[in-house]
């Protein structure tokens, strides 16, 4: 299991510091945390991320005017985090603008099959201490991301019913996992053996095209509808936001594969005690309407702009936390988060203004759409078709779980989940930290 650890040295500090009057911030102000963590596959990430507001002259906090944010974190075997994300609502007077620039190379990107539970995993096969042990990479493949991703926002009818749009060049390279790099250094027996994963084999029976298997190109564009009436965008008390769209790839927009996909998320924020105490929840559905989608790309949440460096599932910490990332793969999915967020402790320190919140969540979601391949017949391969798939198995995939915030000014929000799946075919315990609430 993977173990992380990371330091936020103004969290540490908080307990010491005495609650005062909020503090009207203007100017520049910052936010930095360092990444460190430990994987045995991937070892060592090392890095940090920083969160940059501007605010001008202080009339609209919490809201700001311009927002940067920069991450660069690396594990020590390969995989990392290159990312520079821009969001504003002032460069372009009238319309909401997010820019996002990321290099993602990852050395092991879970792959659990497709549609859910029909998707059998058999976790004695990653498991290094099972007598039927094969390789803990046995669901993972090595994948590369480049993406530029711009999104707009801006209004139709007063301030609340805003149109949205986007676009995004993303460039996917696939390939098995490099086990030379990931076992350098290690000693023979400790060494990840040669032995083919789902991924190869998939593309051993048929299922993944010879035009896929490799990844490719997939240019988006994207349109669609918002309602927005949450009284602060990163750290809402109350209000709607609901999202609904369409997004297409075309080939001749210089793309792999040509296909549509409708989107659809409602949030809605509660106050149950003011300033304290919330209640919010998030319901999404997300649906091919068109054409056949590249396996690489249909792990794919859609959303109007990203509010983390990837926005994929489910599965994972942006979407079910405490479920193998990627277990509930279809052509349609269904999901949702219901979550009890407290503030109990506000304090300023630095002449910043602080929070110390926690929170208790479920999250849930299943395929309402399975994507249609054909079984491969195993009789002579030494495989049983029980080993893979199951017959009409898909059900409501269930975690929950608690958390805790540490929050800087409403905005820089570090937030900590620890999440348990209900089912042992999803996982068992995921742990995440990094920048905002899931929603």
């Amino acid at each position: 299991m993977k173990k992380i650890f990371s330091v936020f040295i103004l969290t540490l500090l908080a307990f010491s510091i005495s609650a005062q009057e909020t503090k009207i911030k203007s100017g520049w102000n910052f936010g930095a945390l360092p990444a460190i963590s430990f994987d045995t596959d991937l070892g060592f990430q090392y890095g940090g991320l920083i969160d940059l507001y501007y605010y001008g002259t202080g009339d609209i906090y919490p809201d700001y005017y311009h927002k940067l944010y920069l991450e660069i974190s690396r594990f020590t075997k390969g995989s990392g985090i290159y990312r520079f994300n821009y969001d504003s609502e002032h460069l372009i007077p009238g319309i909401r603008i997010s820019t996002d620039l990321a290099y993602l190379p990852d050395q092991a990107y879970d792959f659990y099959g497709f549609n859910g539970y029909d998707a059998v995993v058999n976790k004695n096969w990653f498991d290094s201490e099972s007598p039927d042990y094969v390789t803990r990479m046995f669901y993972r493949f090595k994948r590369t991301l480049l993406r530029f991703k711009n999104d707009f926002e801006g209004k139709l009818s007063g301030d609340r019913l805003r149109w949205n749009a986007g676009f995004a060049i993303q460039n996917f390279k696939i390939s098995s996992v490099d086990l030379d790099k990931l076992n350098k250094g290690k000693d023979p027996e400790d060494m990840l053996p040669d032995e083919p994963g789902l991924y190869e084999l998939y593309g051993d029976w048929g299922i993944l095209s010879d035009e896929e298997v490799d990844g490719g190109l997939i240019n988006t564009v994207k349109v669609g509808l918002t309602y927005d009436t949450r009284d602060n965008r990163p750290n809402p008390m109350k209000g709607i936001w609901t999202e609904a769209g369409m997004e297409t790839s075309q080939e001749f927009l210089g793309s792999k594969a040509s296909f549509g996909k409708f989107f659809f998320t409602h949030r809605q924020y509660f106050t149950l005690i003011p300033f304290d105490l919330s209640f919010a929840y998030r319901l999404g559905y997300q649906q091919t309407i068109f054409g056949e989608v590249p396996f690489y790309y249909q792990p794919q949440v859609i959303v109007s702009a990203l509010r983390s460096y990837i926005s994929e599932g489910l599965g994972g910490s942006e979407s079910l936390r405490g479920i193998l990332r990627n277990r509930v793969v279809g052509d349609g999915f269904f999901y949702g988060n219901a979550e009890l967020r407290w503030k109990p402790v506000r304090f300023t320190f630095i002449n910043q203004n602080f929070y110390i919140g926690t929170n208790a969540f479920t999250d849930f979601g299943l395929v309402t759409d399975k994507i249609n391949f054909t079984k491969p017949d195993l009789t002579t391969t030494g495989y049983n078709t029980s080993d893979f798939f199951s017959d009409d198995a898909e059900k409501m995939h269930i975690s929950a779980g608690v958390g805790l915030t540490v929050a800087m000014n409403e905005n820089f929000v570090v937030a900590i989940d620890l999440g348990k799946a209900l089912n042992d075919q999803d996982g068992n315990i995921g742990f995440y930290m990094g920048l905002n609430y899931l929603f």
